[in-house]
């Protein structure tokens, strides 16, 4: 690959990881071009750009999906590449190839990449040819229900159902005995089709409690490395809530196992930039391959922590046609990382999504502490996109430690006005299992009470929204002490908010 210098990238994305990228631009030198739905008109990614263009409404289908938009947009404001983020288009092989047949640069994996992890049946044969070892099942895509049956009974039950294009838990469904398959295809099978537009399904060998670890690869054009692994075992509906790096798992003799595996699995594909291995790893020691993610993670600043590496500038130094800037050689974790995921879910309504505005926020600081949003004080919530707020990640010499660090800044965090996932993440860093990490992917199904309201969430929230009101008062104060002017022009209107507001607390 011949170099290609970039000057202005295009970041087909939004929230927290569009900021993400736009840091990483600026820290190369390069300029960036925010692309927003109507929804987001006031977002802070938005803001940070030099260039924003509107796309669209907030449905994402009529904007951040629109590959015809986005092609457009970059071209417009003369970028010369477009990164995706994760989620969106950002593993569609067909965006990846359009933006590459507009002669600009994709910040990811050439679309043929993208292809081959793309369809889990295929990228199955593929490992398995490469010698990267995968769960005992079915290698093409089964749609007729006496073949799947004899599929189950070769690999014994209990069985997983798997939908052939899709991941995140979507088309997927566990069969502990003959008679629930049939159902169990049909029913993962639609869900596939409306999430994924395929309806294929194929049979995986269901390991009982098992870990998630995941191995981290960068690939330039000479070399393709594993930058270790990260544990992703705290799952909800095989959703990830909490990654960790390392794992208490995984020994240094298997790091380098499961990183040459995760390798081998690069190289088979002609992998470029940032990727991802996903894996089961059995209590035995025995690792399977799950799937290839073919872009950046959302818990990549685990590893970016412990090894002291900057994966999105690294992407950014690849696709450009440079060399990764990782020096040659085995690389050692230093310390430990553990990272929330902070959503506007309410524990007192089953989790669900909570929309609203965000009526106070403030985020966690101090040493050990990297805080990453996409939302601020005054930020709409919005039931059209995921429901992450942020990644808060704590880093520390030791998992002890590193927990210690996450629970004070979760004491620190507080969010006035949508509902939130934090009073779990408060119980689980408390749990003494999940202290001796003493964790599987099942974890949470064995632990509902993590899950539940209690009364002192609701205690908690009380008191957060009581801090709120006292340090806008105290703002109001200062405002109204101030000489006369533009910075008194809202006191009145606020006060006359806060007052209502502490009429609703009582």
């Amino acid at each position: 690959m011949t170099r290609r210098p970039m000057r202005r990238v295009l970041v087909a994305n939004r929230g927290e990881i569009a900021l993400r990228i736009m840091r990483a631009c600026r820290d190369e030198g390069l300029e960036t071009v925010a692309v927003y739905s109507d929804a987001d008109a006031q977002a802070p990614f938005v803001r940070a750009a030099d260039q924003s263009v509107r796309i669209g409404p907030p449905a994402p289908a009529e904007s951040y999906l629109r590959i015809d938009a986005l092609i457009a947009a970059a071209q417009a404001t003369g970028a010369d590449a477009v990164h995706p983020g994760y989620g969106f288009l950002s593993e569609r092989a067909a965006f990846a190839q359009a933006v590459t047949d507009a002669g600009l640069i994709f910040i990811g994996p050439p679309a043929s990449a993208i292809v081959a992890m793309g369809d889990k049946t295929s990228a199955r044969r593929l490992m398995a040819a490469a010698g990267v070892p995968i769960v005992p099942g079915s290698t093409k895509a089964l749609t007729d229900p006496d073949e799947a049956a004899k599929v189950a009974t070769k690999i014994g039950y209990p069985v997983l159902v798997k939908a052939a294009a899709g991941g995140g838990g979507k088309g997927m469904r566990i069969v502990r005995t003959p008679a629930e398959l049939p159902g169990a295809l049909t029913t993962a099978s639609s869900e596939a089709l409306k999430s994924f537009g395929d309806g294929s399904v194929y049979l995986e060998k269901y390991i009982e409690l098992p870990r998630h670890v995941e191995i981290q690869i960068l690939a330039d054009q000479v070399r393709t490395i594993h930058v270790g692994e990260r544990e992703c075992s705290i799952q909800r509906r095989h959703q990830k809530l909490v990654e960790e790096a390392p794992s208490v798992a995984v020994s240094a003799e298997l790091r380098e196992r499961m990183g040459a595996a995760a390798v081998a699995a690069g190289v088979a594909v002609g992998y470029r930039g940032a990727g991802t291995c996903e894996f089961l790893l059995a209590a035995s020691g025995e690792f399977y391959f799950l799937e290839m993610n073919t872009r950046i993670q959302v818990e990549h600043p685990v590893t970016e922590e412990v090894y002291g590496v900057d994966l999105v500038r690294e992407q950014l130094r690849i696709a450009s046609g440079l060399p990764m800037s990782i020096p040659e050689g085995p690389l050692v974790p230093r310390g430990w990382a553990i990272e929330c995921r902070i959503t506007s879910e309410d524990p007192a309504n089953g989790l669900l999504p909570s929309a609203g505005v965000i009526q106070w926020l403030r985020a966690p600081a101090g040493p050990g502490i990297r805080w990453e949003s996409g939302v601020e004080s005054g930020s709409e919530g919005t039931l059209y996109y995921d429901s992450m707020l942020a990644k808060l990640i704590a880093h520390a010499p030791d998992r002890a430690r590193a927990i210690a660090v996450m629970q004070r800044a979760l004491q620190e965090l507080m969010v006035v006005g949508v509902a939130t996932n934090v009073p779990f993440h408060r119980k689980l860093l408390a749990d003494p299992d999940f202290q001796r990490g003493d964790i599987d992917i099942q974890f949470l199904e064995r632990r509902p009470d993590l899950m539940a309201a209690s009364d002192d969430d609701a205690a908690i929230e009380r008191i957060a929204i009581a801090a709120a009101l006292l340090a806008e008062d105290q703002r109001i104060s200062r405002r109204v002490s101030a000489p006369a002017g533009a910075a008194n022009a809202g006191a009145s209107a606020s006060a006359w908010t806060q007052l209502a507001r502490r009429d609703g607390l009582r």
